[in-house]
């Protein structure tokens, strides 16, 4: 065995060593998860609560993959990442989302058979990236999306694209890539001949292995092509390549497969070949898109280097390094950002005295994320086979320098235009076409098309017709790439965080991925209206992959936010000052690690305070323009990887006291301390091991309580992980209950009940009234969606959803915020109190008999205690009867919208009560409640109403 052969068993046996402590869920569990979920969501108290979607939506979100009607081009489906399926029938103009009645929202692939329009989609996206949910099959509708079944395959996870016999929609043949984070079997090809009861893996690779691309000739079923991705990926550590990443060919439609990338082949083999996309012209040329990760020769000429480098101080003396131009090295500090106190006089000074070394300056600016960028691998590269794969050679000499930089895994397409063997185009975070079979590129981006680019259509009658799908939603041109059309009605935003403001309206702030972070008011209207005045109701404040937001609570124009691994700016919106405020390490200092996400909160005791969490806990008395840091390290000290790991992922100050303080890690640790940094105690030895803190939360309700969850999702382990805790975390109590299972994303307190929780995990949101001995979900307006985050606006009672692919959920909360035991056990019915309306003279009517009239409406909510048929009456102030409403009522909470009619019997009745007053007639035909006060009553439960 040699070396590099060893080695590679020694890394895979100690990553399956790694994962048995942290088993991936099965299949099974997860099946029985999601028949627990659709028996909770039956009888749910809380069913009928209706949150409402509230955007943004001119942002979009991550497209994976299009299916166009080939007949009809302005007919076709879009697959969002972690947005679900989404249909239209008018060029992209408006969509109608077809999966929200399924199990999940995470997409993979999709394929239409057009002539009897079945469609199958491969839930769970076959991108490798920090929110790749995983799928839980292959999902089946032959109604346009009124309905789903699960076809298999749930172990999968993840899927590459899915081939449908043009003949015949009951043969399919799949890729899977399988599981992200750990090994498993139901992974390589498999084929279905019965329309998917039963399915033959055709292909195997091995378990860490996986399809991630899958393409047929063009004009023959039988003339397939897959390529296969050797991956390991880890929340410190992701290696996207290997000796089994390769090329495979089959000529029976999948039913055999001979590997054609071998080292005779001319295509690149060995540890170092990534990720590979596959475009077939016909049955002979081929085209390849190859993310290599061999090394780049070294051929860089001393003579051509300008200024200093980092590279130069790992090896450089101090007798050299004191020899150094100031000008020249304080050009060098300038230049990578090095704090104002280090520049040339100081550090020679440190270098002479002992306390620094020339190799420090360049550890002083490798982090993770540098690191990341600083890979000198291959890149992006182009092969052409014209003899059905046997041989390959590049085509192109130099490198294609910027297309992935260093995210490959996170691309990987191909296509070429079914008219000329010559145009192919390829993408990665731009998009480029080539016109000369690959020798030459140029880029086909614009103004307005989002980078990083997923999925791509041509028009096989006329390919100057193209469709797009990248991280910003879906982009069309008619002339080849020259022009494009932004087509971004569908709600379907990326948030990881969510924030309010007490502005009124009150505004909500959201940071969402690879979109930047967003500001708008709660009530904009999510309409097209804004194209006539040409503003968006919701403004981008910040760019990048939008993080974590908060907002000074003396003004709201002073907002702490910023993108990934800590880059966190002071925002002062109303002068459009922006102050840069991560914390620096100490020259000599190990670098701080920062999380992808990286947490930060502002103090509630003094909002000039403010926490920021890279390894340790930084606390700014000055609204970030000083830090220190108030902890050692508080995770486990970080593992050698490719990723910002062993950093914080939560801090939480309790309201009681200033400096009682928790923290929680990607590792597992939580934290406490109880004199704002002095000394800290571990808390969490008795829960498992290694598994992300997505939330520790300290109680507004007692001073003792805190409040915990995990996420195991990194582990494919998908189990409900939540804690409480009444004595600072000494004992937990496991709350997780009658929850399904899937990793949790964030937990919360009622504002104003000390008995309600809310729970976001990545397939739903749940509410608990008695602290977590069961909970209730929330189904009314919200698909199973992944909930990144939960936060409540204390004065308007609304609960918000901030959705990982579904953008903004809110829902009003204050008939929620009264449940008790008295109230469930002494009343059969419940009403809630019902706030003023303003009367308007527009109701009913319209400026225009051509549009429809304006219709008001107001919720009148109650609680049940039984299921049934119930009668609500609309009195006058004697008690004369109005209107009258037939309601379906279910045991719960139940909302039922009244648009403050009155009948024709109603009106009469009121007028002889009220000689002075008028209703007139609406242009609807209708008649409205006058200014006054009435009396709803539901059997003998009375509440008022009252129009001002």
């Amino acid at each position: 065995m040699s070396y590099l052969k060893f080695l590679s068993f020694i890394v895979l046996l100690s990553t399956c060593l790694v994962f048995s402590q942290q088993p991936a869920t099965s299949s099974e569990i997860v099946k029985q998860a999601l028949n627990q979920k659709k028996a909770m969501v039956q009888s749910s108290l809380v069913k009928n609560v209706p949150f409402k979607n509230i955007g943004p939506t001119v942002m979009s979100g991550r497209v994976v993959d299009l299916d166009v009607n080939p007949e009809m081009p302005s007919e076709f489906y879009v697959g969002y990442a972690s947005g679900g399926v989404w249909h239209t029938v008018n060029n992209g103009t408006t969509f109608t989302p077809v999966l929200d009645s399924s199990d999940t929202q995470n997409v993979g692939d999709i394929a239409v058979h057009w002539p009897t329009r079945t469609i199958y989609v491969g839930t769970g996206e076959n991108n490798a990236s920090r929110s790749s949910y995983a799928g839980i099959g292959i999902l089946k509708s032959t109604d346009n999306g009124k309905t789903w079944s699960n076809v298999g395959l749930m172990d999968a996870h993840h899927f590459a694209p899915i081939l449908i016999h043009p003949n015949n929609p009951n043969i399919v043949t799949v890729g899977v890539t399988g599981h992200l984070y750990s090994p498993n079997k139901e992974r390589g090809i498999y084929k279905t001949t019965d329309g998917g009861k039963t399915w033959k893996q055709t292909l195997f690779v091995d378990d860490m292995s996986g399809i991630i691309d899958l393409q047929h000739s063009p004009n023959n079923y039988n003339v397939m092509y897959a390529t296969s991705w050797a991956k390991d990926r880890k929340a410190w550590n992701f290696t996207g390549n290997g000796i089994n990443s390769g090329i495979y060919k089959s000529t029976d439609a999948g039913e055999t497969w001979t590997k054609v990338s071998t080292v005779s082949s001319g295509f690149p083999t060995g540890e170092g070949v990534g990720r590979i996309g596959i475009a077939i012209f016909n049955d002979n040329v081929v085209y390849a898109v190859h993310d290599s990760q061999f090394r780049r020769p070294n051929d860089k000429k001393k003579d051509e280097k300008r200024g200093l480098t980092k590279e130069d101080f790992k090896t450089m003396s101090n007798a050299d390094f004191l020899e150094l131009d100031d000008k020249k090295l304080n050009k060098f500090l300038k230049t990578n950002g090095f704090q104002e106190k280090y520049r040339a006089e100081n550090i020679k000074q440190m270098v002479r005295s002992g306390n620094v070394k020339p190799i420090d300056l360049a550890k002083y600016l490798e982090d993770a994320n540098s690191m990341l960028f600083d890979t000198p691998v291959v890149g992006a590269e182009v092969y052409k086979s014209t003899d059905g794969g046997k041989s390959w050679k590049k085509t192109h000499d130099d490198y294609l320098d910027g297309i992935y930089f260093s995210y490959g895994y996170y691309f990987g397409h191909i296509h070429v235009s079914p008219e000329n063997e010559d145009h192919i185009y390829i993408y990665g975070v731009p998009i480029v076409k080539s016109k000369d079979g690959g020798k030459s590129w140029t880029s086909i981006s614009a103004e307005n098309v989002h980078a990083d680019h997923h999925a791509l259509w041509i028009n096989p009658k006329n390919p100057n017709h193209l469709v797009d799908g990248n991280d910003g939603g879906v982009n069309i041109t008619y002339d080849d790439g020259k022009n494009w059309i932004k087509n971004n009605s569908p709600s379907v935003g990326q948030f990881y965080a969510i924030n309010v403001d007490n502005e009124k309206p009150y505004n909500v702030y959201g940071g969402l991925q690879d979109n930047g972070i967003w500001k708008g008011a709660h009530n904009a209207r999510e309409d097209k209206s804004w194209h006539q005045q040409g503003q968006y109701p919701w403004k981008a404040i910040m760019g990048g992959d939008g993080m974590q937001i908060q907002v000074d609570n003396r003004d709201s124009n002073i907002v702490y936010t910023g993108y990934q691994f800590g880059n966190y700016f002071r925002l002062n919106l109303q002068t459009k000052a922006q102050t840069y405020i991560q914390p620096k390490h100490t020259l000599g200092e190990k670098p701080y690690r920062f999380n992808w996400q990286t947490p930060i909160l502002l103090s509630s005791h003094n909002q000039d305070i403010l926490y920021l969490g890279g390894n340790k806990l930084m606390r700014s008395m000055n609204q970030g323009n000083d830090w220190e840091a108030i902890s050692d390290d508080l995770t486990n000290g970080g593992k050698k990887g490719n990723v910002a790991y062993g950093t914080l992922t939560s801090i939480s100050e309790s309201p009681f006291q200033f400096g009682l303080i928790y923290t929680g890690s990607d590792d597992g640790l939580v934290h406490i301390t109880k004199n704002a940094g002095g000394s800290w105690a571990t808390i969490s030895n008795s829960f498992p091991k290694d598994l992300w803190v997505s939330r520790v939360i300290a109680s507004k309700y007692k001073k003792e309580r805190v409040y915990m969850t995990f996420n195991g999702y990194r582990w494919d382990d998908f189990k409900v992980y939540a804690y409480m805790s009444d004595d600072y975390g000494q004992t937990w109590k496991d709350i997780s209950s009658n929850i399904p299972a899937s990793p949790v994303n964030v937990i919360r307190e009622d504002v104003e009940n000390e008995s309600i929780l809310y729970l976001g995990t990545d397939n739903g949101a749940y509410v608990s009234f008695n602290n977590g001995e069961s909970w209730e979900a929330f189904s009314n307006g919200v698909p199973n969606v992944a909930v990144h985050d939960i936060v409540i606006q204390p004065e308007a009672k609304d609960l918000l959803l901030g959705t990982h692919g579904r953008s903004i959920y809110k829902a009003n909360i204050a008939p929620l915020q009264k449940f008790s035991d008295t109230l469930v056990s002494s009343n059969d019915i419940t009403l809630f109190d019902v706030s003023p309306v303003r009367h308007s003279n527009s109701w009913g009517n319209s400026w225009s008999q051509w549009l429809e009239a304006y219709e008001p409406e107001k919720s009148i909510q109650f609680f049940s205690n039984s299921s049934g048929e119930k009668i609500i009456e609309i009195l006058s102030e004697k008690g004369t009867e109005l209107n009258r409403i037939k309601v379906d009522t279910d045991k719960g909470f139940n909302y039922v919208d009244y648009n403050l009619e009155i009948t024709s019997k109603g009106r009469k009745a009121l007028l002889k009560e009220n000689t002075s007053i008028d209703i007139n007639e609406g242009s609807n035909g209708k008649y409205y409640l006058p200014k006054g006060v009435y009396t709803i009553q539901i059997d003998d439960k009375k509440t008022k109403l009252e129009i001002k």
